[in-house]
């Protein structure tokens, strides 16, 4: 899929076997990150328990990475599947949205 951006070398905050992560282009928040599984298929619906397993052991290192880096005050777990759900790139992927009580709650989509 070479037009699928999720497939390009991109610069990984962090890494396991089948899955990697990013921070987002257009963050929500302070150090929203993205969770991509390296497979290409189109939601986590279409996810293997391995694929699953290994995109929640490195979303656990990534709140552990944010928790040290910006101490939220919680956080967001979301996954668009499908285009009506307002999924953007039609590859596999979770979102871990930092969230502030200083944060403005009409900039908390969820």
């Amino acid at each position: 899929m070479s037009e699928c951006i999720f497939c390009k070398n991109l610069p990984k905050v962090l890494e396991n076997d089948l899955a990697y992560a990013v921070y987002d282009i257009k963050p929500l928040s302070q150090g929203h990150m993205v969770f991509i599984l390296k497979r290409h298929h189109t939601t986590i619906f279409e996810s293997t328990p391995q694929e699953i397993q290994a995109l929640f052991d490195l979303i656990n290192k990534g709140k552990a990475l944010l928790q040290k880096q910006h101490k939220p005050d919680a956080f967001n777990i979301a996954a668009n599947c499908g285009e009506a759900a307002g999924q953007i790139v039609m590859h596999a992927h979770v979102h871990l949205i930092p969230r502030y009580a200083k944060e403005p709650l009409e900039r908390r989509p969820f």
